[in-house]
């Protein structure tokens, strides 16, 4: 969801007399926590991880990798309700053990294409700001895309870890 839909859902809402559900904040991976997707451990991992909550859902969906939080969003058959959706600032938190510095995933700035791996290889390190994440390309390689530029094609999972069509 862009921003400029996310704000015509809250006056579509308001103009029926409901108020727009805040988003949930998110929440620290705990020790346990494992990826939805693969069931890795996230904190055994490098690079960004990512949280969905979506309606109905008590506890996020946790990712260990934020193009796994890019290919959940941006998939077209996408059905379920999206309340909120984090990745981590890579400029705030550590890179080999990532921790806090969560943010808007849909309003980040990404870096795909740099020497950076996470946890399954090539990713797209997130940013809350487009001048850290052109810093960061500067340094480590990669194009600086807004999230609304990111499309599905870009965030392809298929051949999983380091792209192993063996997998």
């Amino acid at each position: 969801m862009t921003a400029r839909y996310t704000m015509l859902v809250a006056l579509a809402l308001a103009a029926c007399g409901q108020a727009p559900e805040a988003p949930p904040a998110p929440l620290e991976i705990a020790a346990g926590s494992t990826c939805d997707l693969d069931g890795m451990l996230l904190a055994d991992y490098p690079g960004p991880k990512g949280q969905i909550h979506y309606k109905d859902d008590v506890q996020p969906h946790w990712l260990c990798d934020t193009l796994e939080v890019l290919a959940m969003l941006k998939k077209p058959e996408q059905v379920r309700v999206v309340r909120a959706a984090y990745v981590q600032d890579m400029a705030q938190t550590d890179w080999a053990r990532p921790h806090g510095h969560w943010i808007d995933a849909r309003t980040a700035w990404y870096v795909l294409g740099s020497k950076r791996h996470g946890s399954m290889g090539p990713t797209a390190a997130s940013f809350a700001t487009e001048a850290a994440a052109k810093a960061f390309a500067a340094e480590q390689g990669g194009r600086v895309l807004a999230y609304d530029a990111i499309t599905p094609e870009l965030t392809d999972l298929s051949g999983g870890a380091q792209h192993d069509g063996k997998m």
